[in-house]
């Protein structure tokens, strides 16, 4: 399949959307071997909010048999998929790049560095300060009813999986705004005009991909999401203009 045709098929699409799934599953099951041997690091790692939240530490139990075991599955994936995310960003470049001018596929080595990196800024803006403070105004909820807090670890570990996940793939969002503006998608002017809207959209975003009905969480991640919404506009202007200027050396 040529990698320059602009007009490829549907089928062929498909075929490419296919073949940059399986090797994204391939780089995932790569990675998932390390992050198996060490899953009982990771999820100490991982369990260090909520037992430093507060000054009593919440018990964190397991109620099955299996319940262990697949705990460090899931742990195993989570790990994969955030280490092999060069890889997986890569192949989305790869995905799209047949669509793109060959001027334009120059923004693959920028794409393929700071998609991963924001990716792990935003991850790690979760870990550092969003989960602490969550998790210390839920655990506070329990002594208002005078209860002691214990944590199941595989719901435990799928609030904070998503949790990260979600502030991983919303850091993105400065990332696309400097794509989309290099590669004429995108105008500071449409982000402004959109925002009435993108704050309805942001808040809806946050109602879904954080877990449980709480206003709480929800509004951990739409308040950070506003405010890369806010700088995404910056980034438009800044190399919006750059590329106006680039147009005007070239008309004259």
């Amino acid at each position: 399949m040529a990698g320059d045709d602009r007009t490829m098929p549907l089928l062929g699409h498909l075929q490419e959307l296919r073949g940059r799934l399986l090797k994204s599953l391939l780089a995932i099951a790569i990675a998932f071997v390390p992050t198996y041997l060490a899953a009982s690091e990771l999820f100490t790692f991982l369990s260090h909010p909520v037992l430093s939240a507060t000054a009593e530490a919440p018990a964190l139990v397991g109620l099955g048999p299996t319940e262990a075991f697949f705990t460090k599955l899931k742990v195993a994936f989570i790990a994969a998929l955030f280490l092999a995310s060069p890889a997986l960003f890569y192949q989305l470049w790869q995905f799209v790049a047949p669509g793109l001018h060959q001027h334009e596929k120059r923004y693959v080595i920028p794409f393929i560095i700071f998609g991963p990196l924001f990716f792990f800024l935003g991850a790690g803006f979760c870990y550092r300060i969003v989960l602490p403070v969550a998790f210390a105004f839920f655990l506070e909820e329990y002594k208002t009813i005078g209860v002691q807090p214990t944590l199941r670890i595989s719901e435990y570990l799928t609030f904070t999986a998503r949790m990260l996940l979600a502030f991983g793939v919303t850091f993105e969002l400065p990332v696309f705004a400097f794509f989309f503006t290099r590669v004429g998608l995108i105008t500071h002017q449409i982000l402004i005009q959109f925002f009435r809207y993108a704050v309805v959209l942001i808040f809806v975003l946050a109602a879904v991909l954080t877990p449980g009905p709480d206003v709480a969480s929800q509004l951990l991640l739409a308040g950070p999401l506003l405010l890369l919404y806010a700088i995404s506009i910056g980034v438009a202007y800044v190399f919006g203009k750059r590329v106006e200027s680039g147009e005007l050396k070239v008309e004259s």
